[in-house]
C-alpha cells in the first residue's frame, strides 16, 4: 500500500508531493470527531469534561455488629475454658485406655501373630528336621555298600534314597504355608531362606552319582551331605528371630545346638562306616584326611551338648540326654570304638577287626536315642506355643472387654461436653464460611463498583457470645470481618481518587494535545517546504501517538476517552485511522478490506484496539517488511480482520496466555499499563472485532 495515513483516517489515492506524506487539514474522520462543548483549555479537562476534577471523600465509618447478647453466667457450660473442656473431654478416656493397657493388647496381638508363624515354623521345622535325618541315615547307611563296589541300583542303597526323596517332597510342601505367609510382609527372611534351600537340595541327584567313588576320601561325599543338613537345620535359628518370647527363644536355640551335635554323631558313623570293611577278618582303611575331618566333627559333638547344657540348663538337659550317657553299653562301646579309631592314624588298625554293618548297627543306638531327644524338643516347643498363645488370646480379651467398658461410660460423658463446644464451633464455622466465601467478595464488589457512601457496611455478629475461648475468637472474628470492611471501603475510595487523578491529568493532557495537533494542523497547510513539511508531519504523528497514550491512561482509570464518533464509518477508514496512530506506518498495508461500515459508537475503541495491535506487529518484526492487514466478511455478518507479519512470533503458551487474558481480562496493575493496555480497552467495548489465535 503506497501514501501516507493521516490521522484523520483518511488517505490519497496517490502519494504526497514533496516525497513525503501528510495529513488533509481538514478532519471528518473517525479520529478528530469530537463530543459538542466548548474548547479545552490548556490546564483544563479534556474534551467532554472541561475542568474536571475528583476530590477524594472520607471513608464511611463501619457500624458496629448489631443482635449483641451476654455472655451468660460464668459457670454456665458454654463458659467454660478451651483447656477444661478438653482435658474433661479427653482426660478419662486417656487414663483408663492406658491404666487398662491398650499398648498390651497391641503386644498381645503381636505374640499371637508371632506365635502363629513359630507353629507355622515349627511344623517345617518338623519336615526339616525328617528330612535331615532320612538324608543322615542315607549318608551313613550308603557308606560301607558305596565304598565296597555297590551301586546306587542296590535294593539297600535304593530304599534309603526313596525314602529321602519322600521326606523332600513333604519339606517342599510344607515350605508352601511360608511362602504364603511372607506375603503379608511376615517370615520374609526365612521364605528366602527356604527357597536358597529348596535350591540346594535340587544338587541331590549330583552328589548321589558321585558318592563314595572317590577311595580314601569319603569326607568329599560326606561333607556335601552335611552342608544340606546343616542348612536344614539352621531353619531353627530362624524360629528364633520370628518371637520375642525369651522362653521361645531360648528352646530354638536349645533345639539348634542339639541337632547340631546329633548330626556331627552321623559323620562320625558315616566316615567309620566307609572306611570299615564289609566282613569281620580284615581290618578297615581309615585315611588321615578322614580320620581328622570326622575327629574334628567329634569335637564338634561335645562343643555342641556343652552348648545345649548351658542354654537349656544343666538340669534339665542332664535329663534329656541321660539315655545317651549314662547307663547304655552299646552306646559307651561305639563312643570308645570311634575315639580310639580316630585318636592316631593307626587307631583303627590297632581295634578289634569289625564289619561296617556291625559299627552302623551299633553307633545308630546312640543316634535314634538322639532322635527321640530332638523329638521331644520339638514337641516341648509346641505345646510352649499353644500354652503361650492360649495365654496371650486370653489377656488380650480381658484387656480389650475393659478398655471398652471404661471407653463407654467415659464417651457419654465426654459427648454432653463435647456438644456444647460443638454448636458453638459449627456456627462460628458457618458464619466464617458465609463471611470468607459471600458476604466479603460482595461487599468489596459492590464497594469496587458503586460509591462506597451508598453501601451498607455493617457487620452481622457471628452470635456466639460466651466467655470461652470459643466466644473469644467468634469476637476476634467479629474485628477482623469489620476491619476488612473498613480496610475494603478506605480501598475502593483510594482506587477512586487515584482513578480520579489519572482521570484529571489525561484529560488535560488530552486537551494540550489536541490544541497541538490544531496548530500542527495550521502550521502544515501553510508550509510549502518539503523538508520542514516532512518534520512537522513527524511531529503531527508524534502527537497522535501521546493522545493514543492520553487515552491508555482514561482506560485505566475506567473511564471513556473524550473523542465520539455517532455516524456509521466505513471499516476500511477505521483501518486508516488505526494506521495513522501507528510510528511505522508506511510499513503498513490494506488489502481486500470490505465494504462494510462499523456502528459510531465502538468506532474510536476499534481504532485504538486496532492500533495497539498494528504497533505491536511493526515493532516485533523486521524494518524492511510489511505488515499486512486484510478483512474478510463472515456468513454470520461479521468481519474477521487479520493482522500478518513476518515478526518473532509467539510461542503456543504465550499465544494461549494472551488469548486467556481476552478471555478474562486481569485486573488492571503496572504489568496491564506496560504491556496489555489493548486487553483492557477490548474488555468493555470493542465486542465487534473478532481475532483468531493465528492472528495478532
Amino acid at each position: 500500500m503506497q501514501g501516507r495515513f493521516k490521522r484523520d483516517g483518511s488517505a490519497p489515492a496517490e502519494p504526497e508531493p514533496h516525497g513525503g506524506a501528510g495529513p488533509n487539514t481538514g478532519s471528518s474522520s473517525p479520529q478528530h470527531a469530537q463530543n459538542p462543548g466548548p474548547a479545552p483549555s490548556g490546564d483544563g479537562g479534556g474534551p467532554g469534561r472541561p475542568g474536571v476534577s475528583a476530590a477524594p471523600t472520607p471513608a464511611p465509618p463501619v457500624k458496629p455488629p448489631s443482635g449483641a447478647t451476654g455472655p451468660g453466667s460464668r459457670v454456665a457450660l458454654r463458659n467454660w475454658r478451651i483447656s477444661t473442656r478438653l482435658v474433661s473431654l479427653l482426660a478419662l478416656p486417656v487414663v483408663a485406655a492406658t491404666s487398662l493397657g491398650a499398648l498390651r493388647i497391641s503386644d498381645s496381638m503381636t505374640d499371637i501373630q508371632q506365635l502363629d508363624n513359630m507353629k507355622l515354623l515349627t511344623d517345617m521345622t518338623k519336615q526339616a528336621t525328617e528330612l535331615a535325618t532320612a538324608l543322615q541315615d542315607e549318608r551313613d547307611q550308603t557308606a560301607g555298600p558305596l565304598s565296597h563296589g555297590g551301586k546306587a541300583t542296590d535294593y539297600e542303597v535304593k530304599g534309603y534314597e526313596e525314602k529321602t526323596d519322600r521326606a523332600r517332597d513333604n519339606f517342599i510342601n510344607s515350605s508352601e504355608e511360608v511362602d504364603s505367609a511372607s506375603r503379608n510382609g511376615n517370615l520374609q527372611g526365612v521364605r528366602e531362606t527356604v527357597v536358597g534351600l529348596a535350591t540346594e537340595l535340587d544338587n541331590l541327584d549330583k552328589i548321589r552319582k558321585t558318592a563314595y567313588q572317590s577311595k580314601g576320601n569319603s569326607t568329599q561325599t560326606v561333607d556335601a551331605y552335611h552342608r544340606l543338613i546343616t542348612q536344614l537345620l539352621d531353619l531353627s535359628q530362624d524360629m528364633a528371630e520370628a518371637t520375642s518370647n525369651p522362653e521361645m527363644i531360648q528352646r530354638t536355640r536349645a533345639l539348634a545346638a542339639f541337632s547340631s551335635a546329633k548330626e556331627f554323631a552321623s559323620v562320625q558313623r558315616a566316615v567309620i562306616a566307609a572306611a570299615l570293611p564289609d566282613n569281620n577278618t580284615t581290618t578297615g582303611n581309615l585315611s588321615d584326611n578322614d580320620r581328622l575331618y570326622a575327629d574334628s566333627a567329634l569335637e564338634s559333638e561335645k562343643s555342641d551338648l556343652a552348648i545345649f547344657r548351658n542354654i537349656y540348663g544343666d538340669q534339665g538337659a542332664e535329663e534329656l540326654i541321660q539315655p545317651i550317657e549314662d547307663g547304655n553299653a552299646t552306646i559307651d562301646a561305639a563312643d570308645k570304638y570311634a575315639e580310639r579309631a580316630l585318636a592316631n592314624s593307626n587307631g583303627l588298625k590297632s581295634l578289634d577287626k569289625r564289619s561296617y554293618k556291625d559299627w552302623v548297627d551299633d553307633s545308630s543306638t546312640k543316634i535314634e536315642q538322639m532322635k527321640k531327644i530332638e523329638h521331644t524338643l520339638l514337641e516341648d516347643m509346641e505345646q510352649k506355643a499353644r500354652e503361650l498363645r492360649s495365654a496371650s488370646e486370653r489377656e488380650a480379651i480381658i484387656s480389650g472387654a475393659l478398655i471398652l467398658l471404661v471407653l463407654g461410660v467415659s464417651l457419654v460423658g465426654a459427648f454432653v461436653i463435647a456438644r456444647s463446644m460443638i454448636r458453638s464451633l459449627r456456627r462460628l464455622q458457618e458464619t466464617a464460611n458465609k463471611v470468607a466465601q459471600d458476604r466479603l467478595p460482595e461487599l468489596v464488589k459492590q464497594l469496587s463498583e458503586s460509591d462506597p457512601q451508598d453501601v451498607d457496611t455493617s457487620v452481622e455478629s457471628v452470635g456466639v457470645h460466651s466467655r470461652d475461648e470459643i466466644g473469644q475468637v467468634a469476637a476476634a472474628f467479629d474485628d477482623v470481618h469489620r476491619e476488612a470492611v473498613r480496610l475494603a471501603a478506605e480501598q475502593a475510595l483510594l482506587r477512586g481518587n487515584v482513578n480520579a487523578m489519572f482521570t484529571n491529568l489525561s484529560r488535560r493532557s488530552q486537551g494540550l494535545i489536541q490544541r497541538q495537533l490544531s496548530l500542527i494542523s495550521e502550521l502544515e497547510s501553510r508550509e510549502a517546504d518539503p523538508d520542514q513539511l516532512s518534520s512537522l508531519f513527524k511531529l503531527d504523528h508524534l502527537a497522535t501517538r501521546m493522545r493514543r497514550n492520553g487515552e491508555n491512561l482514561l482506560v485505566l482509570a475506567g473511564e471513556e476517552p473524550g473523542r465520539r464518533w455517532t455516524r456509521p464509518v466505513p471499516l476500511v477508514d477505521v483501518l486508516r485511522a488505526a494506521a495513522s496512530e501507528v510510528e511505522q506506518y508506511e510499513r503498513i498495508e490494506l488489502s481486500s478490506v470490505p465494504t462494510t461500515e462499523v456502528a459510531g459508537r465502538v468506532v474510536n475503541d476499534l481504532v485504538h484496539l486496532l492500533a495497539e495491535l498494528l504497533e505491536n506487529a511493526t515493532s516485533f518484526s523486521s524494518p524492511q517488511t510489511k505488515v499486512k492487514v486484510t478483512g474478510h466478511a463472515l456468513p454470520d455478518g461479521r468481519v474477521l480482520i487479520e493482522i500478518h507479519d513476518t515478526g518473532i512470533g509467539l510461542s503456543p503458551e504465550d499465544l494461549a496466555a494472551i488469548n486467556e487474558r481476552l478471555a478474562s481480562p486481569p485486573t488492571v496493575d503496572v504489568s496491564v499499563s506496560r504491556r496489555c493496555v489493548w486487553t483492557s480497552w477490548w474488555r468493555p467495548r470493542s465486542r465487534s472485532c473478532r481475532t483468531t489465535p493465528a492472528s495478532r
